[in-house]
């Protein structure tokens, strides 16, 4: 049964939105606490394993933009149901995979199909929920659930991978998935399909491009910056990505509109938006395998050591509306990213006798706590003041961020962590990576604040009217 325009149940749209997402961000982290096992199981060396994530983010934020486009065209709840299904087959494939190949190809086209749902569940956010107070509050939840759900899919991966198989984690997202394609073709009324063509150039281009970038960092991790593949690659990316700016600019229907990137404020929030996760997808990686391959915890028990992130995260996210009517949105953003910087600079300093308490769970409260705030006004800032027939595109935009962030920051921090580990071997080695990746991390996130603050917060304040002499 169809949904129709005149049926429209917010609250059941809103259910599967975040529903839909949240299978999407808790597959980037359930396999996290998984790493080890699959490290054994299907031979990865230590540089290719960073290949399970990326190969996810990577498709993922190339397709995004030409997805986000199609939902336009093509009708966003068409989009929704077709990224359901691409990414629900695919955990199949890689809840069976037999190898390493195996393993990447699948994440990979579960990441096709996670850039086909992601910009269908933030664009009918968008257009099902008006702007300010209703979407504020949407947009809050929308973030929340995805902080959330990073944190709990490590609890999840921990406990099925030390009690089940790491596999158990893929297998969970086919009663959901089917049950979300059940839900929007019964409560999502379909958009009118738009005209126009799809910009397949610069999709192409988009896609290639980073992919060789990122390829380019993850082999300078084993084979150096002087070795001729890295080279080519880093040159290939770089020209191309140089032709998907100017093909957009010529384009009569670019899949992403340069016009979004004519305020400073939404500049600012999709920079931010990728450095921030670049240290986030950092902090899960690493210290994931910190947890368990040098203070040697067993998979669940590294879950539940993420506790104080989520509690946190949660309590603090549920908490957003009601500051962001205070304080406003720029404040906020700002505060969070602070909190996480703390949290990072403390978390960075570990070693293999750190206690678990005070320099590992204490660090993570306050990361959480700044995941909590930033999330959601991040969010709002990206698309704020996007007209409606640039929703699609807009969302597209940010989970570009969101993604460049993720595939991007995790290749630079394995390519970082890689200097100085001459001599080092077993524990001592990796906690040498876990506290250079770390510590790049917070330098990421205080460029993230610098951004915010003189983009942001800085204009904003000189923007306010002087008060008047009586």
């Amino acid at each position: 049964m169809s949904a129709t325009s005149g049926t429209t149940n917010k609250a059941a749209i809103l259910a599967i939105i975040l529903v839909s997402y949240v299978m999407i961000v808790l597959d980037t982290s359930v396999v996290l606490t998984g790493l080890p096992k699959i490290h054994q199981q299907l031979g990865f060396s230590d540089n290719e394993l960073a290949w399970v994530q990326s190969a996810y983010t990577l498709t993922f934020g190339g397709f995004l933009l030409l997805a986000a486009r199609a939902g336009d065209i093509l009708g966003r709840r068409r989009m929704l149901v077709a990224g359901l299904a691409l990414f629900t087959a695919a955990s199949m494939a890689i809840g069976m995979a037999q190898s390493a190949g195996w393993m990447i190809a699948a994440r990979a086209v579960q990441g096709v199909g996670a850039a086909i749902l992601a910009p269908s569940t933030l664009a009918l956010l968008q257009t099902t929920f008006a702007e300010g107070a209703e979407r504020t509050r949407a947009v809050s939840l929308y973030s929340a659930v995805a902080g959330i759900a990073a944190s709990v899919g490590l609890v999840l991966g921990g406990v099925l991978t030390e009690y089940l198989s790491w596999r158990a984690g893929f297998f969970i997202n086919l009663p959901i998935g089917v049950a979300m394609i059940v839900g929007a073709r019964r409560h999502i009324a379909e958009n009118a399909r738009g005209a126009g063509r799809f910009d397949v150039s610069g999709a192409v281009a988009s896609t290639i491009g980073m992919s060789a970038l990122v390829y380019a960092f993850i082999r300078s991790a084993g084979a150096g910056w002087s070795d001729p593949v890295t080279a080519v690659a880093l040159a290939g990316a770089l020209a191309l990505l140089a032709a998907f700016v100017r093909m957009e600019r010529k384009a009569k229907q670019p899949i992403m509109p340069l016009r979004l990137f004519a305020s400073r404020e939404r500049c600012a929030a999709y920079a931010a938006r990728a450095l921030f996760l670049g240290a986030m997808i950092g902090f899960f990686f690493f210290t994931t395998q910190f947890l368990q391959e040098v203070v040697h915890f067993p998979p669940a028990t590294t879950g539940l050591a993420f506790l104080p992130m989520t509690l946190v995260n949660f309590a603090v996210a549920m908490a957003v509306p009601r500051l962001t009517r205070r304080f406003g949105n720029a404040p906020l953003l700002a505060a969070g990213l602070a909190t996480s910087l703390a949290g990072f600079a403390w978390l960075s300093q570990v070693s293999a006798d750190t206690a678990y308490l005070t320099g590992i769970a204490l660090p993570m409260v306050l990361i959480g706590a700044g995941q909590g705030l930033a999330l959601s006004p991040l969010t709002t800032a990206g698309i704020a003041g996007v007209a409606a027939h640039d929703a699609g595109a807009a969302s597209g935009v940010v989970n570009v961020a969101h993604q460049l962030g993720n595939s991007l920051g995790l290749a630079v921090l394995v390519a970082l962590a890689a200097f100085g580990t001459g001599g080092l071997s077993g524990a001592p080695l990796l906690a040498h990576r876990v506290t250079a990746a770390l510590t790049c991390a917070a330098a990421m996130l205080a460029l993230a604040l610098l951004l915010v603050f003189t983009f942001m917060l800085r204009r904003k304040s000189q923007a306010l009217p002087c008060p008047t002499r009586s």
